[in-house]
């Protein structure tokens, strides 16, 4: 069509937040838009965070929609993908991203304003992922010829070359969601494939591979283009990403299974050597349409029911909280409903092959196979459980499937889709729910067992079963003997959590939703010995089962937690109450402030008796704040920085909560100093909130009181040093100690005035005197990261002032300089990295940043007291304003930070300290190459090695050079 964009409105969703539809209409204003595109645009930004954030970016494009035709500007866009294989890396990645957020505005304003109808808005959608995949590509093509993998034949084009990709799922299908995945395979034909030198066909394909997911998915200020998941390849679990196309071939023949068949109804080439690509899935047609199939074969197909039933969870329908893809009634049961015939029949019956499901069911009808009701009702519902879908995934660009538990959420969600409000959106969706029920349940009315999932899995008898074995494999798992009788053993109750009738039924409704989640995990093995550490540390099953069946979102986060991090896999095993609190989503997602901790921690203690119940209290507490924040990290929900912060804010509580604790036991048994008070000055990385899960605390103790007041006023006096040398002590002791609940934290009092000779408490004036005439140039470099922790007191401040007044004074810039490069060459000889993945001691690690940082603090700050913020990113960016640093050293540095303390957090969190790169998991190779934005954990190393580098070169310019 030709006609515009605005003439074509023929709906427009009911507002619902007005005031952030004023808010872009402002921020776009002076754009002439005709009346009906300008309420479609104030709508869809009234209902969608997500979107009125594109349109305000893209507020002068918007200008030019209204009068031109959107199906012109849409190919338009993908048009400018064509060129991109030449561009450089960082100009690509921008392009494709402004391509997707100008693609999907359109799409978006298209679908809600009625201009495409849905099978518009998915072929669109697909077009737009066929389009950027392609021209991601592209570029990784020529990036390997660059870099000696490919030869230089006609500038090496995807085209020919042996290589593609298969879409599968709904892209393959052009039925792609609002925010979904694309789900593709890669393949490659190894005697085509052009390679250079010495580089192996499966080494180029995977790397051009990588290169390619990279340049879709990789987060950068412009966000991400597609989400990517290569895992319906063959055996996904035991393959690299790039299979070559006679390892597929053979896999297929041999070990493909029903499911297989059922995922490649849909396959197509999407990009790559088309030519290939046909070849491959008419090589492939044997094993998808088969012509005669036994009665097991059946079965198994009608397997993949069963796994539906295990997945949806099945259970009375309601809305709040309902999975309209997999739950009862959803989208999912649709598609299952076609592609389980289709699967039967289609060997037989060539018309019935159709990849789209509306299509499917069409022909289904014409043969008679389903009656033409069945066909309208389940076409029907499909269509306006898509539209729900695309509304739910457009508020906030998530891949959810779920509707909202709030009443608001589901207002949202109502005004959206064009009803007044969510209590008649309820009713038609419970309406076209239980219309797709009843018609799935029809088809199969022999209700199935759960004992199967993609084939049998039989954990009774003391043998194994050769079938659950053959399973197993297909899942990826690489030693299922060992996984089977681990199973068998849970049956047969030899774990607490086994040892009831009801608990073992539980646990086998539970075992293919369970074995699935682990397998999608990057080691399927690993997640499983963890998961068997986590059950046998339960105390009961049934109700955890329980949970789990009905939650399959909270298992695949278990799977995630116990395949990437055994700390928080313990922590979870030893509190299985915390299960509960996982599928709140403000879990994963809230980030409580120091304020709303520490009234929490205090709410908590509140009833405790004696101070024994207060640190049991508190360690709990702590070590459940902590798993959140750990958790949300190898969730991607927060980055490290963030996670430094927060496990700060959780000490501090802790240090604050307990302080008050320690001093009331302290005025029971000795009274109170009167007019005396003591304040905790937070050092280190607690002072930078800057900790990691495993961070010791480092403290000062200064208290004061009047000269005239020498002894505490209680039935057993002390003398006010002593008393308050025993207050630190019991705090000390109390953060320290060894309880039921296990240990807190380590307390590291070497930054006291004097060190460890000197007592545990000084007085205000010892402090003072001490940091303004005896301290040690590292001293006073430790304490431009002193932060003084809990309540505001005139003592507070008077510290603060103390420290700020000491960090402020006229220094000798050599002398300063030449201690900072001797202490560092100190450590050098001292304590020898141990190679690149050292962070802290690595020439050009850590420790070279912070002694950067912190020497030129103590240089600058007598000139500009704003370079004095204890938190040493923060800290980089005042001496780049102050002008202590070029703006290149700053941003190397910053970045340099960045990294090491995106790593060291994960690192902590996972495997500590110490350890042997080459014994790092799978999960958590692929999770430490994420965080630092890399598509391969092989690039990690590299990348430290260039960081340390150049960190280390500014190093020795700034200090060591300014020292000499």
């Amino acid at each position: 069509m030709n006609q515009s964009l605005a003439s074509r409105i023929s709906r427009v969703p009911n507002l619902h937040d007005a005031c952030r539809a004023d808010r872009v209409i402002d921020a776009i204003g002076g754009l002439d838009l005709s009346a009906p595109l300008r309420d479609l645009v104030r709508a869809g930004a009234s209902n969608s965070p997500y979107l009125s954030a594109l349109m305000e970016r893209e507020s002068a494009w918007i200008g030019g929609l209204g009068e031109a035709s959107p199906e012109g500007l849409f190919l338009q866009e993908l048009e400018r993908l064509a060129d991109m294989a030449a561009l450089p890396r960082g100009e690509a990645l921008g392009l494709l991203r402004e391509v997707k957020r100008r693609c999907a505005l359109l799409t978006a304003l298209s679908d809600m304003g009625g201009v495409w109808a849905l099978d518009e808005v998915t072929r669109h959608l697909t077009l737009l992922a066929d389009a950027t995949l392609q021209g991601a590509l592209g570029h990784a093509f020529r990036d390997a010829v660059v870099r000696g993998r490919l030869q230089d034949v006609e500038c090496a084009q995807p085209q020919g070359s042996g290589l593609f990709l298969l879409a599968m799922g709904k892209y393959g299908a052009f039925e792609l969601n609002y925010s979904s995945d694309i789900d593709f395979s890669c393949y490659f034909n190894p005697d085509k494939l052009p390679v250079s030198g010495r580089h192996s066909p499966q080494e180029v394909a995977v790397r051009i591979t990588q290169a390619t997911v990279s340049l879709m998915q990789e987060q950068t200020q412009d966000g991400y283009v597609f989400r990517c998941d290569l895992r319906l390849r063959p055996d996904a679990g035991s393959t690299q990403i790039a299979v070559s196309t006679p390892a597929a071939e053979a896999y297929y023949e041999s070990m493909g299974q029903n499911w297989e068949r059922a995922a490649m109804i849909k396959a197509r080439v999407c990009a790559g050597d088309t030519g290939e690509g046909l070849q491959f899935l008419r090589n492939l047609q044997p094993f998808i349409w088969r012509k005669y199939l036994d009665y097991a074969a059946i079965e198994d197909i009608h397997s993949i029911k069963r796994q539906i039933h295990a997945h949806g969870g099945f259970g009375d329908i309601r809305v709040e909280g309902h999975n309209i893809k997999l739950g009862r009634g959803g989208i999912r049961e649709i598609e299952f409903f076609a592609q389980t015939q289709q699967l039967i029949l289609g060997g037989r019956i060539p018309v019935l092959r159709s990849p789209r499901t509306s299509d499917a069911l069409d022909a289904l009808a014409d043969r008679g196979v389903i009656a033409g009701g069945t066909c309208r009702d389940l076409k029907q519902a499909y269509v306006f459980l898509r539209t729900l879908e695309h509304r739910l995934q457009m508020i906030e660009d998530e891949q959810t499937h779920s509707m909202p538990r709030t009443k608001d959420g589901l207002a949202n969600v109502a005004s959206f889709m064009g009803y007044e409000g969510g209590d008649a959106l309820a009713e038609d969706l419970k309406t076209w729910l239980g219309l797709v029920q009843g018609h799935y349940q029809r088809l199969f009315e022999r209700q199935p067992s759960l004992s199967k999932s993609a084939g049998s899995l039989v954990f009774t008898g003391v043998d194994d079963d050769p079938e659950t074995i053959g399973t197993l494999k297909a899942l990826g798992f690489s030693q299922p003997e060992a996984i089977s009788a681990t199973v068998r053993g849970w049956h047969h109750g030899r774990i607490r959590a086994t040892r009831s009738e009801r608990a073992r039924e539980k646990l086998t409704a539970l075992m293919p939703l369970l074995l699935d989640a682990l397998a999608k995990t990057a080691n399927p093995d690993i997640a499983f010995t963890r998961f068997d550490r986590f059950l046998t540390g339960l105390p009961a099953g049934v109700q955890v089962f329980a949970l789990l069946l009905s939650n399959p979102d909270l298992l695949r986060l278990i799977a995630d937690i116990v395949g990437t991090a055994p700390r928080l896999a313990d922590h979870l095993a030893a509190r299985p109450g915390l299960l509960d609190v996982l599928i709140d989503s403000e879990f994963l997602h809230h980030q409580p402030s120091l304020a709303s901790l520490h009234e929490g921690l205090a709410a908590l203690i509140r009833t405790s008796r004696r101070l024994e119940e207060t640190l049991d209290a508190v360690r709990r507490w702590a070590k459940d704040q902590q798993f959140r924040i750990g958790l949300q990290l190898i969730q991607k929900q927060i980055d490290g920085l963030q996670a430094g912060g927060g496990f700060a804010d959780v000490a501090e509580a802790v240090i604050a909560t307990l302080f008050e604790a320690c001093l009331r036991e302290m005025k029971h048994a000795h009274g109170s100093v009167a007019g005396g008070e003591m304040c905790v000055i937070g050092m280190g990385r607690l002072g930078g909130r800057e900790m990691t899960a495993t961070s010791d605390l480092d403290l000062i103790f200064v208290y004061a009181h009047p000269e005239v007041v020498t002894t505490s006023d209680g039935e057993r006096p002390l003398s006010t040093s002593v008393y308050y040398a025993r207050l630190a002590q019991r705090l000390i002791t109390a953060l320290t100690a060894m309880t039921a609940e296990g240990g807190l934290y380590e307390v590291d009092m070497r930054l006291r005035p004097s060190g460890n000779k000197g007592p545990v408490a000084v007085s205000f004036e010892t402090f003072r005197n001490y940091q303004r005439g005896e301290a040690w140039t590292w001293e006073h470099l430790a304490l431009t990261r002193a932060r003084v922790l809990g309540r505001r007191t005139e003592l507070s401040a008077r510290a603060e002032a103390v420290i700020r007044d000491s960090l402020m004074q006229d220094r000798d810039r050599y002398k300063v300089l030449a201690d900072v490069a001797d202490m560092r060459a100190r450590l050098d000889r001292e304590r020898p990295a141990r190679g690149p993945w050292d962070l802290k001691e690595a020439k050009g690690g850590l420790f070279d940043v912070e002694f950067i940082v912190q020497g030129l603090q103590l240089v600058v700050a007598a000139r500009d007291g704003r370079v004095l913020r204890t938190n040493t990113l923060e800290a980089l960016q005042m001496l780049r304003e102050a002008g202590a640093l070029s703006t290149q050293d700053a941003d190397t540095l910053s970045f340099s930070l960045q990294a090491y303390q995106k790593l060291a957090q994960v690192l902590r969190l996972t495997v500590g300290e110490v350890f042997a790169v080459s014994e790092v998991s799978a999960s958590l190779r692929s999770l430490i190459a994420d965080t630092l934005g890399l598509s391969a954990f092989e690039d990690v190393e590299a990348l430290l090695v260039e960081r340390e580098r150049s960190v280390r070169e500014i190093f020795e310019r700034v200090i060591g050079g300014a020292a000499s």
